[in-house]
């Protein structure tokens, strides 16, 4: 791949939680070869997890006729602009909760393509002193005080995934988030504290447990072998699965055929096994039919 152009677009969205605005960045392309049908992907700037994953998919979409021309951004509120102003044919950065809103906000009607990964989040036990205070979710006592982050978006994935770990039961209203207020059942009645999502990370020491976004997990050198309890793909976690996103009627369209391929050269256990080795285990693949990795 190699430096094309610099991008500059811009929006009035904000940016949800946890999605920081940055400059915008270059694009790197794929060049077509006659006869090669050319697809213009919109991505978030790459990294050392991300670059591998799309050199694997664009050397699968080469072999069924499709060179990728890769849009890099820094700011998470431009690629749904590009993308719903035909700037670039999909784009894959989000996930179906950060999509819906974007829709929502700015009256678009973008949709979801295809399930690429998701980055569950992790219940971590709490520490003393440098070592996990519980190596299984079945040994969390009676009262025991688990931190959730305390944004209203961060708070209600948590919730959820405290109760599929089987720790407390939800009723929640259809599109409405969870709260603390939304807890029917809580047999051990534990004690959720909530914490400042950056700053739950260096209290573990203070609490029996923690759900920890990933970003601040990993920037804080958390060990992942403390996890209790991991997100799982089920409907609580659906909202989560990140996706490519297209134009509401790119099937109908003239890209729709490249589309497809790169959609299904992604879904293969060639890719699913470099989301797992770059992410060392972080991510996971999320199409139906995805390999599992332990």
């Amino acid at each position: 791949m190699t430096i094309k152009k610099i991008l500059g677009l811009t929006t009035t969205l904000a940016a949800t939680a946890l999605l920081a605005a940055c400059a915008p960045s270059s694009s790197k392309a794929d060049k077509a070869d006659s006869g090669e049908q050319a697809l213009k992907v919109g991505v978030m700037a790459f990294d050392d997890t991300t670059e591998p994953l799309w050199d694997e998919v664009t050397a699968l979409a080469k072999k069924e006729g499709v060179a990728l021309d890769f849009v890099e951004f820094t700011d998470y509120t431009q690629p749904n602009t590009a993308l719903a102003n035909g700037e670039v044919d999909v784009n894959a950065f989000q996930h179906y909760n950060f999509l819906n809103n974007w829709n929502t906000e700015n009256d678009g009607d973008l949709v979801a393509a295809a399930d690429t990964l998701l980055s569950p989040i992790r219940l971590f036990s709490g520490l003393e002193g440098d070592k996990a205070k519980y190596k299984d979710i079945s040994e969390l006592p009676d009262k025991a005080v688990v931190s959730v982050p305390n944004d209203a978006t961060n708070e209600s994935r948590a919730l959820y995934v405290l109760e599929s770990a089987g720790l407390i039961e939800l009723e929640v209203a259809e599109n409405e988030l969870a709260t603390l207020k939304s807890i029917v059942k809580n047999p051990k009645n534990i004690e959720i504290k909530e914490v400042q999502a950056d700053q739950i990370a260096a209290n573990l020491a203070s609490v029996d447990a923690a759900i920890i976004n990933n970003s601040f997990a990993q920037s804080a050198g958390v060990d992942y072998d403390t996890t209790l309890f991991k997100e799982e793909i089920n409907e609580a976690s659906k909202q989560w699965v990140n996706i490519i996103a297209a134009q509401k009627d790119w099937e109908k369209s003239d890209k729709a055929d490249a589309i497809k391929k790169l959609i299904a050269v992604y879904q293969t256990d060639k890719v699913a096994k470099v989301i797992n080795e770059t992410s060392k285990g972080v991510d996971i693949p999320a199409w139906e039919g995805a390999p599992t990795f332990e």
